[in-house]
């Protein structure tokens, strides 16, 4: 009787153990990090799958914003009119190319410098990916620099006059013309508020989205890294972000797009506080957010797209790869 219980007991003990396996397994499996390379190639492929999707609100943006530094009304009608519809994508090529550098360096050191800092203290908090956020964005934005001047003027050129425009025929082209007619520093005109907007976006969108999926886990019971709880919170810091860097995004557009004054050869923009002051003082500061609603479809759809793709493509990568 008393070796009949044991062996039922033995049973069950080790029916639980094996029904736990797996989920013992799976969740160690969750747990376990990826590899560096498939942080950043996942980053770098969901950066420009994403930028695919806004690239359009991007070129609106760009040309609203660039048409009331010149005094111009702006709309879509019209620039469908006169450039036809095809003319959103303008610049597309260096849009992606951007991503290539840009998506794969700001989120793949974001998350090797928040790990890094996480083994040296302990744990993660706001202030630890606020100064990762930071750096890891300044650090990508410098790099991208010259596709970041590239993608702006490939992007306004047809709107331009025809007197004014460089006729740019691609990104080889836009490169090769601006190395030669102004010179190689020409691709860093506007990286101060270039990069000073990449810190904030740092901040913002990658820094505030990981903070915010911890968010909606506790108050709504989502479970981490699940699409919901992905598009949930890069609803939320693509909104932030925008409202936190469409000051320096028209600076940035200005600065990058401009021309030296025929008579005495100086730019009317200098640097990004100069260029921020100048254009409030002038046409007042709400003038540095026209162009705003395509400037959020694009900061939050990209934010959105970018991250579910990335989340996606992990999910993919553990399942099969791990």
């Amino acid at each position: 009787m008393y070796s009949t219980l044991m062996n039922q007991k033995q049973q069950q003990v080790m029916m639980a153990t094996s029904s736990a396996a797996p989920a013992a397994a799976a969740a160690t499996a969750a747990k376990t990090p990826l590899p560096k390379s498939a942080i950043f190639a996942t980053a770098g492929i969901g950066g420009c799958m994403g930028w695919c999707v806004v690239h359009p609100f991007n070129t609106i943006a760009v040309r609203s914003n660039l048409a009331s530094a010149a005094g111009q009304t702006f709309t879509l009608k019209g620039m469908i009119e006169k450039q036809g519809l095809m003319s959103v994508y303008d610049g597309l090529s260096a849009g992606i190319l951007r991503q290539v550098f840009y998506a794969t360096t700001r989120f793949g050191l974001f998350e090797t410098f928040r790990d890094m800092l996480h083994e040296y203290r302990g744990h993660t908090d706001f202030a630890s990916r606020v100064a990762t956020g930071l750096v890891s964005g300044g650090i990508a934005a410098y790099i991208s620099c010259p596709m970041e001047v590239a993608v702006v003027r490939m992007s306004n050129d047809s709107s331009l006059p025809v007197e004014e425009r460089r006729n740019y025929k691609g990104v080889v082209d836009t490169a090769t013309r601006i190395i030669k007619e102004e010179g190689i520093t020409a691709f860093w005109r506007g990286s101060g508020p270039f990069v000073s907007r990449a810190m904030m976006v740092g901040v913002f969108q990658v820094a505030t989205l990981d903070q915010f999926k911890e968010m909606y886990c506790s108050y709504l019971g989502q479970v981490k890294n699940s699409i919901p709880n992905v598009f949930c919170a890069a609803m939320t810091s693509g909104l932030v972000y925008s409202v936190a860097t469409m000051p320096l995004e028209a600076s940035k557009n200005r600065m990058a797009s401009q021309k030296p004054d025929p008579k005495t050869g100086k730019l009317p923009f200098t640097g990004t506080f100069q260029t921020l002051a100048k254009v409030s003082s002038e046409k007042g500061f709400l003038a540095l957010y026209n162009g705003f609603f395509p400037y959020y479809l694009r900061c939050g759809g990209h934010t959105v797209s970018m991250f579910i793709v990335v989340q996606i493509l992990r999910d993919y990568y553990r399942e099969y790869a791990m």
